[in-house]
């Protein structure tokens, strides 16, 4: 034994990593993140699901051994030549789960939805990197594992339970704040130098108060339906259905708007049908009740007004997305959009646009793409 520690700490990669040791957790945090962009693609698909439960459960054992490692628990055994990399599997895993997520979040069109969760995701980068005790602070690491057990569970459970709804979003929190107190208590109970550490009374309080907060976000729609994504959302001057694909008519956007494939300023002829087609992403024999909820914004009032809610079910498991359309005609000029929400008023992503006259001697530079 003492010969393979003798053996590591002249090795070169054990030098290297010495040298460089402060950037190390950020690297390795980056190098999870990039792992899963790389390969990750459905949630429901089953080397999505391998990965993300690995890197679930990989996470809860390298958080048992590294806090219980102070305690001198792994002496003599074939674990304590590993300790020093402990922290480094910590962040890797927690860059790994982050970038799953970000993935899934991406893909909808809404992009507020997406760059609340980078924010969160940066505020994770930055509290690891320049926290004095980085990810030596438990406090952080059990905040952080119940931030991402959350929204793990808030992904898989509809997944495995092909349901998605209220209940069971309250039920996946539930489900994900006992697997975290469980390990917290497990952890303060086996580890003297976590009880000097760690107020338990302050890190339970930390947890739930965080699970309360989650769950009053996704009450007042800050947090999006996952797993539903809206892959696509446009704006078009006709739809049609041919055999099993959609001829969607529309004035493509300028190439350097990269987020949005119509143009915002729809060119309106009286009496022309408005469409709005949209693609939702849902996981395998996910059955949802969705509506396009169209919105004029009034001028004089300043507010959004509801004109309709067009309803229909979608179907998940297409890889992209259940696809369908609405339209309305004789429509006001000025700012519309169209949000996509479920049946519990859930907004999944949103199309927005303005319509104006149309000039006679513009001509519009519409193209038809299959969907």
């Amino acid at each position: 034994m003492k010969r393979h520690l003798v053996r590591l700490r002249r090795s070169k990669i054990h030098k290297f990593f010495t040298r460089h040791k402060k950037y190390a957790p950020v690297v390795f945090f980056i190098g999870g993140f990039i792992f899963d962009t790389l390969t990750l693609g459905r949630i429901d698909r089953l080397y999505d699901l391998i990965v993300l439960n690995l890197h679930m459960i990989s996470l809860t054992i390298v958080l048992y051994l590294y806090n219980l490692a102070d305690d001198g628990k792994w002496k003599n055994t074939f674990l304590e030549r590993y300790e020093i990399y402990f922290p480094l599997a910590i962040q890797f895993f927690f860059g790994g789960l982050s970038s799953a997520f970000v993935i899934y979040f991406s893909r909808s069109v809404s992009l507020s939805k997406t760059i609340s969760f980078f924010v969160l995701l940066l505020a994770l980068l930055f509290a690891n990197e320049f926290l004095k005790k980085r990810i030596s602070n438990k406090y952080l690491q059990f905040s952080v594992y119940f931030f991402v057990n959350f929204t793990f569970c808030t992904f898989m459970i509809p997944v495995l339970t092909k349901e998605m709804n209220t209940t069971v979003f309250f039920i996946s929190g539930m489900v994900s704040l006992f697997i975290t107190l469980i390990l917290v208590i497990f952890i303060y109970q086996s580890s003297p130098s976590t009880r000097l550490e760690l107020n338990r009374f302050k890190i339970i309080s930390i947890i739930v108060t965080m699970y309360v907060s989650f769950n009053l976000f996704y009450i007042f729609n800050l947090i999006p339906p996952v797993p539903l994504a809206l892959d696509s959302g446009i704006v078009a001057h006709n739809v049609q259905k041919t055999n099993s694909r959609y001829l969607v008519t529309y004035e493509a956007e300028e190439w350097y708007i990269f987020w949005r494939n119509h143009k915002h300023k729809f060119m309106f002829n009286p009496g022309e049908k408005v469409y709005v087609f949209s693609s939702i992403f849902a996981p395998t024999d996910i059955k949802k009740g969705i509506a396009h909820r169209w919105q004029w914004f009034n001028p004089d009032t300043e507010e959004w007004e509801k004109t309709e809610d067009i309803d229909f079910d979608i179907t998940g498991g297409r890889n992209e997305g259940y696809r369908a359309y609405t339209y309305k005609s004789n429509l006001k000029y000025g700012l519309w959009k169209v949000e996509i929400i479920t049946e519990e008023e859930l907004v999944i992503g949103v199309v927005d646009f303005e319509i104006i006259a149309s000039d006679p001697n513009q001509k519009r530079k519409l193209v038809t793409r299959k969907k």
